[in-house]
């Protein structure tokens, strides 16, 4: 079933949960975690505290699935820029990036909370999951010619540190308040892991 079609089905479900985390997200800005809870949830999003269980267990029910909703639209994004073996490692590598980037500033209030704050670990943990997998992915669709290959680089190394450094960009980016657009990050990025492969 693809998004549109849950869209088509229930879109007062889709619309309830949207508001829960919202509520959610608004609640973290004002308080520690430990103090949110279901009634005050319900309160700020003007919906019944019953109608909270109707779709989450608890709190951290609601935020492993926000992490999933989340991880499904970023590989959703990252699946809309697929590797093109006419361009260089590099140039693919910062389409990527500029799409993910987009991505993170179009939604950036919610980014912002969940992965600029240390109060809410399953988020980064959720993405550096994902972003492990793509890059493993996007490893072995490059093949025996990848800059990777030739290095003799092996791969799970590669996947950590390629992971660790985009996650930890990403934060650092949020946290500051994004002072540079998702095109000027993409290619300082792009450019550093070219300088990186140079030094020998």
């Amino acid at each position: 079933m693809t998004e549109h079609t849950k869209l088509r089905i229930d879109p007062r479900k889709i619309r309830t949960r949207q508001l829960l985390k919202d509520a959610f997200i608004d609640l973290l800005q004002e308080m520690d975690i430990e103090k949110i809870t279901v009634n005050r949830i319900a309160e700020r999003s003007t919906i019944n505290r019953v109608t909270f269980y109707l779709h989450y267990r608890d709190i951290p029910d609601m935020m492993e699935k926000m992490a999933d909703d989340m991880a499904e639209d970023i590989q959703r994004v990252l699946n809309q820029s697929p590797v093109n073996h006419s361009v260089e490692e590099i140039d693919s590598l910062m389409l990527v990036l500029v799409s993910l980037l987009e991505h993170i500033a179009e939604h950036s209030k919610f980014y912002k909370i969940i992965l600029g704050s240390k109060r809410t670990p399953i988020f980064t943990e959720r993405l550096l999951k994902m972003l492990s997998g793509t890059i493993a992915s996007r490893i072995d669709k490059l093949g025996s010619d990848s800059i990777l290959t030739k290095s003799g680089i092996p791969k799970d190394i590669a996947v950590w540190y390629g992971s660790a450094a985009l996650i930890g960009t990403i934060v650092a980016w949020l946290r500051n308040d994004m002072p540079y657009t998702p095109l000027f990050l993409a290619k300082q990025f792009s450019m550093l892991v070219r300088n990186h492969h140079a030094i020998e």
